[in-house]
């Protein structure tokens, strides 16, 4: 079998360096197979976390030769990202703290999201007491629960970088702009979450570099789909002076109206594969 080289990172959030591995690579292997195989021969107290190796629990996310990847959808054949003969660099998310080796300390993720009120619906108005909700409505909403809290886009995010995690400078981040958007977008919910993302989450440090869409291992369309429509809402509620004093005087109406007379916003879809 052909010898793969790496470099993974050994250490705590005080002290730390690169240490350097082989691993054994077959077909279809991916990065985190020889990880674990580097753990079973030459490394056994090497801190990974993973659960599913499916692409869908969001646990082995790490920085691949300097990109945040999951590593279990890493094929170690895909020169997109691994370089044939070249040493592969793996390392944990750098916008988090480091707990040990590749495993960081996500918690505060968790914390912004108690800050978002939950799904509160309307009342039911059709015949049989029930909701009713148009295909397009549903296709939307569906896209953005699609996430499965991999948190690489909020470690691609350069605004939590730079200085989006401290009291004063606070920033939600590209995952919780999607979950208010998953929220402020179903035609049944009430709840007004406007103000918090303006004051709170503060969408309007996001640049829209598309970045964290650039990672999301789900394809989610985040800044199109989720960022943008919720940066335009803010403006036409708190910064355009004719949308602010019709607020003003009949308050927000938007939240109230059935789903049927609601305006709904396009959905960008992913272009068809050429055949």
């Amino acid at each position: 079998m052909a010898q793969a080289k790496f470099k993974i990172w050994r250490g705590t959030q005080d002290q730390g360096e690169f240490q350097e591995y082989t691993a054994e690579v077959g077909e279809g292997m991916v990065v985190l197979d020889c990880i674990h195989q580097i753990q079973a021969t030459q490394a056994p107290d090497l801190a990974c976390r993973w659960n599913c190796k499916a692409g869908k629990c969001g646990s082995c996310s790490a920085e691949i030769n300097g990109r945040p990847r999951l590593m279990c959808m890493t094929r170690m054949d895909d020169e997109r990202y691994i370089t044939p003969g070249e040493t592969t660099i793996v390392e944990p998310m750098h916008t988090f703290p480091l707990i040990r080796d590749l495993v960081t300390n996500v918690s505060w993720n968790y914390k912004i999201n108690k800050m978002i009120p939950r799904f509160q619906p309307r009342q039911a108005d059709a015949p049989d007491g029930t909701w009713r909700m148009s295909q397009e409505e549903v296709d939307r909403v569906q896209e953005f629960r699609k996430c499965i809290e991999c948190f690489l886009c909020q470690d691609t995010c350069h605004v939590l970088r730079d200085h989006g995690k401290t009291e004063g400078e606070m920033f939600g981040g590209p995952r919780f702009m999607i979950r208010v958007a998953s929220l402020e977008m179903h035609p049944l919910d009430t709840a007004d979450r406007l103000p918090l993302v303006k004051d709170s989450l503060n969408i309007g440090l996001c640049n829209i570099t598309k970045c964290c869409t650039e990672v999301c291992p789900e394809h989610i369309h985040i800044t199109d789909n989720g960022i943008i429509p919720l940066k335009e809402r803010v403006v036409d509620r708190f910064y355009d002076p004719i949308m602010w004093l019709f607020h003003k005087i009949f308050g927000d109406k938007q939240k109230a109206e059935p789903a049927r007379t609601r305006t709904a916003l396009p959905v960008i879809h992913e272009p068809a594969a050429k055949s």
